[in-house]
């Protein structure tokens, strides 16, 4: 990084998370493709693609994929709305410039992105269909202010999507779980980047994230309805999901 920040010490805060998030992901952009296949064995696109499919798309609905990253969700959407948009939002200059030379590249036309937070995005209210987001809710400062966002711009009955590591229930398969990420993430960081922390920020981040129950939970404190989850590999990935009453 630019300048070397405590790990601990920024996830730790509301107040320093996104700084040190925004810029972990500028560094990783480049090479944030290629490791998230690595570290998921290559499953990250089954959980992606089971995602889509639980949309049940028509083709005409407006979509918007929150922390975007380069785009692989957001194109994939796009794929499936021939007569409607998709829509990637991220903070990241050094993803969404990726993202764009892939649109240029596909000729992409109803795909389009935006530089942005989430915790105070660029839209009027009731914009989209369908809202989708893989890897972001556990990034974000807080969460439930998040979830509040997400829900001001979802139409009525409108739906949401959230790709994210778990909790697994066992503690023993979570501990092993925690500390695989530990260090992998710490080693390829090292070799890639000189900093173990650049992938030991995962691990750290979900031991400070409420999980697919606490997600599932904080949806249904603040009024969406038809909330429910998806586990993978024994609850180490997860779906959340859930709609915007009418």
């Amino acid at each position: 990084m630019s300048k070397k920040l405590n790990l601990i010490e920024h996830i730790s805060s509301k107040e320093k998370k996104q700084g040190y998030v925004t810029q972990m992901f500028e560094i990783i952009a480049p090479r944030y493709d290629l490791i998230t296949r690595l570290l998921s064995y290559g499953m990250d696109s089954g959980w992606k693609r089971k995602m889509l499919e639980m949309l049940n798309l028509h083709g005409n609905e407006r979509t918007l994929d929150l922390a975007c990253g380069t785009g692989d969700i957001t194109f994939a959407l796009g794929e499936r709305l021939p007569s409607g948009e998709a829509v990637g939002l991220d903070i990241t200059h050094g993803m969404l410039e990726i993202a764009e030379e892939k649109r240029r590249e596909k000729k992409a036309d109803n795909v389009f992105f935006h530089q942005g937070d989430i915790m105070k995005m660029p839209f009027a209210d009731a914009s989209f269909d369908y809202i989708t987001c893989g890897y972001a809710l556990r990034n974000v400062p807080d969460v439930e202010l998040a979830l509040v966002e997400i829900k001001r711009v979802l139409k009525p009955g409108g739906r949401f999507y959230s790709l994210d590591f778990a909790h697994p229930g066992n503690r023993i398969y979570r501990w092993l779980y925690l500390n695989y990420l530990i260090v992998v993430g710490s080693t390829v960081g090292i070799l890639l980047h000189g900093d173990a922390d650049v992938y030991r920020y995962i691990p750290e981040s979900i031991k400070r994230y409420p999980g697919q129950h606490g997600v599932k939970q904080t949806m249904e404190k603040l009024g969406f309805g038809q909330t429910g989850l998806l586990e993978f590999g024994g609850g180490i990935m997860a779906i959340n999901y859930g709609t915007k009453p009418n």
